[in-house]
């Protein structure tokens, strides 16, 4: 089915409308390739005024077929790479044909969309929130494939247009239009249109030209040869691989697509780009990313992420927004939680044992919003209306009315119960109350409550108005409707949610102790502890294990593990155990419990940037024998993997989508991987059974593989969901 419509107007002017009648976006799939090649063989033969594209969907053009992308196997790159040349080919055509053509657009021009508009002439766009332009492909493990990393160069210059390529920048029509993007903009849809009728009008007689194709063109700021340029990239790959680490493979091939493309005619530039475009599409990264962060991402906000048999229960539940909720301690992570939900138009109850703690409390969403003020993204006006949000208190009446109460108290079971009965006494029967717990079973916790049906976990992450994952825990008790509810309201706020069965530690924490852990058990087994913050890095991971406990604080995994070791000794159950534990127990012996304690793994000097403590030299001397520098990335790797396919094993994780995001986006799984368990798929499951036996043979039962992976590998598949 064409996926491009050709209309002719009075003026003589042609209409490309985009129309994708397979889905609600338009994407540049099969069928708009083949339906641009047809536009443009009858254009050839046609005699028009000009040529206006514009879009018949809500978007102007959503961006590259991601389902053909994620399919392309290395087998199939000549073909892939036909196809390629042979979209720019037409999109050349367009822009060299002589007659004016305008690109209309009237919402989100994307990747794709955006390579589409550049290949006009003149780009106007409706000055609405709605519209977003830039090319996000890296954040996919991909460069820009259809001309981008050609066009933006030449049309920014080299320096402007890395931010959009290599960091997938993205701005409202305003900033695009300030930038040099758009040319125009547009109050509505009539005033659009009617502005790219005047364009052409006003522009059919000369013929039209880009301006890298116009006699005598000079890149903006010099191609890659000027000096000025030539001193940047002599020090871009370092910069480069300082921030990836050698992991992410786009942001190298799109560098490279811009320098060398800069130095060559146009036609041999995209030839350059479709070749780094092909290889990375073939590899491995770009398979993890697409699966993740677009299919898994999209198909958790869809609600899969809910788990059955409440799932149909709960997406079958019309709930209502949340107007206003009451947060239960000030603190660091009651502060983000207020603060994120007042940005989000919910009204705010701040709650602490004193006043001053709750406006301290509120004092966080001050000083964040006047950093915002600062920068330009906010003005007085929404500034006030957020603070007038908040609304601080002691008084736990003033929770009366609310929708929603969230706990966020200290990590204290009778603390925790004291909070809960004092609230819930002040709410509505039909009012959910959540735990911000990160280690206590919510099953356990509900015992306090007089409503256990309508208690849930809603497990954030700090600090918590910038992390962008909350981790939804079901008690025995918790209901389809507390679910529903707890579910959308953290998509409300602008997070993702995944949902997690009742454990001690859900997922996250659970696993988040296999990385600290593991890094703290090898600095007691007399490992470089730079080679160990080194090999995280080296790895992907955003921050060392010895760097993030002492974020996290020693007395408080101290604190978890006694509170650990007491409730299953009072099961009748044995605590379990590891190399760590006297580590931290000595840290603690020693006053360096971590960075809110004045120094621990690492010293904080009051000037000057952090450093690892010269004392660990004394405390832990190196041992004389090294281990490989990728034994100390794979226990990393392989500790916090092997845990989120126990967790998967134990009915704790239901779905594979929800570990994968849920390692990336809430403990810092490497984003290269595509997630904890996608980490084994793209090693191989055979394979990673191998290495994992190895490490346990070498360095403790821990990394022993779980025998689901066996059973796996005897059915010759991989971790996905049904």
């Amino acid at each position: 089915m064409k996926s491009i419509r050709l209309e002719k107007d009075s003026d003589n002017i042609v209409h490309l409308i985009l129309d994708n009648p397979n889905a609600s976006a338009n994407v540049m799939d099969g069928d708009f390739t083949d339906s641009l090649h047809e536009a443009v063989q009858q254009l050839q033969n046609d005699n028009y005024a000009g040529i206006i594209l514009r879009s018949a969907k809500s978007t102007f053009f959503a961006g590259g077929d991601l389902k053909s992308l994620y399919a392309a196997k290395r087998e199939d790159a000549q073909q892939f790479f036909d196809s390629c040349e042979a979209l720019k080919a037409d999109l050349r055509w367009l822009e060299t044909q002589g007659k004016p053509v305008v690109a209309t657009i009237n919402g989100a021009a994307l990747g794709g969309g955006w390579e589409l508009a550049l290949a006009c002439h003149h780009r106007i766009a409706i000055d609405s929130r709605k519209v977003k332009i830039g090319l996000p492909e890296v954040t996919l493990g991909l460069l820009p494939g259809g001309g981008g990393c050609v066009r933006m160069p030449r049309l920014l210059g080299m320096q402007d247009s890395l931010p959009y390529l290599m960091e997938g920048k993205q701005v409202d029509p305003q900033r695009a239009l300030d930038a040099g993007l758009l040319h125009q903009l547009a109050t509505d849809a009539d005033q659009l249109l009617a502005h790219a009728r005047t364009f052409v009008l006003a522009n059919s007689g000369e013929p039209m030209q880009q301006p890298w194709d116009k006699p005598g063109y000079r890149m903006p700021g010099g191609d890659a040869k000027n000096p000025k340029n030539a001193q940047l990239l002599v020090v871009a790959p370092a910069m480069l691989t300082k921030k990836t680490h050698g992991c992410m493979p786009a942001p190298e091939a799109i560098l490279s697509t811009v320098v060398e493309g800069s130095q060559v005619d146009f036609d041999t530039a995209t030839r350059i780009e479709s070749r780094y475009f092909i290889e990375l599409a073939c590899g491995q990264v770009a398979k993890n990313m697409i699966g993740t962060f677009w299919f898994g991402l999209n198909a958790i906000k869809a609600g899969a992420s809910l788990p059955d048999p409440v799932q149909k229960e709960a997406r079958n539940i019309e709930t209502a927004p949340v107007e206003k909720v009451g947060i239960l301690g000030a603190g660091m992570m009651g502060a983000g939680i207020a603060y994120a939900c007042a940005g989000n138009n919910v009204e705010v109850v701040l709650k602490d044992v004193s006043l001053d703690a709750a406006e301290n409390g509120k004092a966080y969403a001050v000083r964040a919003l006047e950093k915002r003020l600062e920068r330009g993204r906010i003005d007085e006006a929404g500034m006030q209306a957020i603070l007038s949000r908040i609304q601080t208190t002691v008084d736990p009446a003033d929770l009366k009315g609310c929708d929603l109460v969230i706990e966020a108290v200290f990590e204290n079971r009778d603390l925790k119960a004291e909070v809960t009965r004092e609230a819930e006494a002040q709410l509505d029967d039909n009012a959910v109350f959540a735990s911000n717990t990160s280690t206590l079973p919510i099953t356990g916790l509900a015992r306090a409550a007089e409503r256990p049906q309508n208690f849930i976990g809603l497990h954030f992450f700090s600090p918590a108005d910038k992390m962008p994952l909350v981790e939804i825990i079901c008690g025995e008790q918790t209901g389809g409707e507390t679910l529903a509810r707890a579910f959308d309201f953290v998509l409300q706020i602008g997070k993702t949610p995944i949902v997690v069965n009742d454990s001690r530690g859900f997922f996250t924490s659970r696993v988040f102790g296999c990385y600290t852990n593991e890094g703290i058990a090898m600095l007691g087994e007399g490992v470089n502890p730079a080679t160990i913050e080194n090999a995280a890095a080296l790895a992907g991971f955003p921050v060392g294990p010895l760097a993030v406990s002492d974020e996290v604080s020693l007395t408080l995994m101290g604190k978890i593990r006694q509170q650990t070791v007491e409730d299953l000794q009072a099961e009748g159950k044995k605590p379990p155990t590891h190399p760590a534990d006297p580590v931290i127990d000595h840290m603690l012996e020693l006053g360096r419990a971590g960075k809110a304690a004045g120094g621990g793994f690492y010293t904080y000097p009051e000037t000057g940037r952090k450093h690892l403590w010269q004392g660990l030299a004394q405390e832990y001397p190196l041992a004389e024998k090294q281990p490989p520098l990728e034994d100390v990335k794979e226990r990393l790797l392989f500790a916090m993997a092997i845990e989120t396919l126990r967790c998967y094993d134990e009915k704790v994780l239901r779905s594979v989508r929800d570990a994968n995001i849920g390692s990336i986006f809430g403990i810092g799984f490497p984003p290269w991987t595509g997630g904890a368990l996608q980490y084994i798929n793209q090693y191989d499951p055979v394979a990673f059974q191998q290495r994992a036996q190895q490490l346990a043979d070498t360095y403790g039962e821990r990394f022993t593989p779980p025998d689901s992976l066996q059973r796996l590998i005897a059915s010759n598949a991989q971790l996905a969901d049904g």
